[in-house]
Order: structure tokens, then C-alpha cells, then sequence
């Protein structure tokens, strides 16, 4: 674990888990159980285990009713001419906006905690974490002020 963190990883997957919960969720399948209840229960324990799990980055068919009320992620790298570039996390109040950041990846590969008085950087790519009209006035507010 140590030796992957040192190397950047960000999360770490331990097979077991993963191996264990898809056995899980197939025999739960085959018993009959709701495949929407099968997903909600592995996500459960996923959420538990998993920071960087607790939403899921946003796809080309997941626009429906029940998704849009839904937590998800997010990137956003932060250009020359973006507002947010040399302001910190605090100043910019994303938490206001119900948006957490989730992690911070610098210009030079390197991942930071992100922390209030993180000051933004050109190159900075956030992972933030919101639901979807949040997330959008958050990358307004990164991008425009």
C-alpha cells in the first residue's frame, strides 16, 4: 500500500473486496433479487470503502430522471485565464455550492490534499464531487469568477 501511495496512486482497490462483491452481487442476481437493489447494496459497501467512489464520473447515458438528483463526479483542469487560478479553496467556497473537492492533481503529475488554503495553480485539475447543477456553477465560478 505504502509503496503505491509513494508512487502517486490515489486509491488503492484491494482485489479481495473487489472479487468478493462481484461474487456477491451475481449470486444475489441469480436468487432473484432487484439488479437496481443489487447495485444500491455493492455502491453501499463500495461508499464505505472507497473515497473516491462515492459518486461515479458522468456518461453518455446517464441523463435520466434518477440520475440527476444523483452525486457525481467531475474534473476540471484549470487554464491560463481561468479566475480561480491563485485563489484558495476557502476564497472560492465551492462547499457553498453543496460541491466538495475530491482531489487535486498539480501540473506536475503530483496529487495534493486538498485543503482550504490550497491556493489554485494553472495546470491544477480538481476531481470534484457534487450533484450536476452545482457541479456546473462550480466550474463557472473556477472558470469566470
Amino acid at each position: 500500500l505504502e509503496k503505491l501511495q509513494a508512487a502517486g496512486a490515489t486509491e488503492v482497490v484491494p482485489e479481495a473486496i473487489e472479487g468478493s462483491l462481484m461474487l456477491a452481487s451475481h449470486a444475489l442476481a441469480l436468487v432473484g433479487v432487484p439488479m437496481r437493489r443489487v447495485i444500491r447494496v455493492v455502491q453501499d459497501q463500495r461508499d464505505a470503502r472507497y473515497n473516491l467512489l462515492r459518486g461515479y464520473f458522468h456518461g453518455a447515458d446517464d441523463d435520466n430522471a434518477d440520475e440527476l438528483d444523483h452525486e457525481r463526479l467531475n474534473t476540471f483542469t484549470l487554464t491560463a485565464g481561468a479566475r480561480a487560478i491563485g485563489q484558495t479553496l476557502e476564497r472560492l467556497s465551492l462547499q457553498g455550492l453543496g460541491v466538495r473537492v475530491a482531489s487535486l492533481r498539480r501540473q506536475d503529475g503530483q496529487p495534493r490534499v486538498p485543503a482550504e488554503d490550497t491556493v489554485l495553480s494553472d495546470g491544477d485539475t480538481l476531481v470534484l464531487s457534487g450533484k450536476p447543477a452545482a457541479l456546473a456553477m462550480a466550474i463557472e465560478r473556477l472558470q469566470k469568477g
